[in-house]
């Protein structure tokens, strides 16, 4: 899929484990797993700016295209 999600990269940055993530987004850890092993079809914005809100970033920075 030409649209990546660097979620691993960012949780890395800020030194967060996904379980934190889960808690403070309140999204179940199977859905943010699908969502840092890239295998999600789409994502909500309001996934999208729950994730922004708590990780401090940009969607830019969680999301980035490759036409590899």
């Amino acid at each position: 899929m030409p649209v990546q999600v660097s979620l691993d990269a960012l949780l890395k940055e800020r030194s967060m484990s996904l379980t934190e993530l889960s808690e403070k987004v309140g999204l179940t850890l199977a859905n943010l797993s699908i969502l840092k092993t890239g295998k999600a079809k789409a994502i909500r914005f309001s996934t999208l700016e729950a994730l922004c809100h708590v990780l401090e970033c940009q969607p830019g920075d969680l999301l980035r295209y490759s036409n590899d």
